[in-house]
C-alpha cells in the first residue's frame, strides 16, 4: 500500500507540520510577553490631565496639574474620560504594531487580538 518514497515524503509532511506549529506557538509566546509589557500615555492638550493605560486598556496612573483646581468639576471629568479615549486609541496603534511585528496583523491571531483591543478602545469621537 505505502512504498518507501510515499512513507518518506509523509514523514517530511509531519515533520514541517510539527515544524510550523513549534514556529507559531513561539511567536504566541512572544507575543503575550510583549502584549503585557504595552502601556500607553496620552497628556490633555491644556496639559492638566496626564494619564497612563496598561496592556488591558485599564487606568493605572493619573496626574492632574493644578490648574485643574479653578476648574468645574464637570470639566474635569469630561478631561478624564477624553484623555483616557485618547490613551486606549495609542494603546490599540501600539498593540497593532506589536501584533503586525510578531505574528502578522493578516494572521488568524493577529486579527483577534487586534480586534480585541478595537472593541476596548471603544468608538471614536
Amino acid at each position: 500500500m505505502f512504498d518507501g518514497r510515499d512513507l518518506g515524503d509523509a514523514e517530511r509532511m509531519i515533520d514541517d507540520w510539527q515544524t510550523g506549529i513549534e514556529a507559531r506557538a513561539a511567536q504566541a509566546r512572544e507575543l503575550s510577553t510583549r502584549l503585557a509589557a504595552v502601556t500607553a500615555t496620552v497628556r490633555s492638550d491644556d496639559g492638566l490631565v496626564e494619564l497612563t493605560v496598561g496592556s488591558t486598556g485599564d487606568l493605572v496612573r493619573l496626574e492632574l496639574g493644578e490648574g485643574i483646581r479653578g476648574r468645574p468639576a464637570a470639566e474635569t471629568a469630561r478631561d478624564i474620560m477624553a484623555t483616557l479615549r485618547a490613551a486606549r486609541r495609542a494603546l490599540t496603534a501600539e498593540i497593532t504594531e506589536v501584533t503586525t511585528a510578531t505574528v502578522g496583523a493578516e494572521s488568524e491571531t493577529g486579527r483577534a487580538v487586534i480586534e480585541a483591543y478595537e472593541r476596548l478602545r471603544g468608538p471614536d469621537e
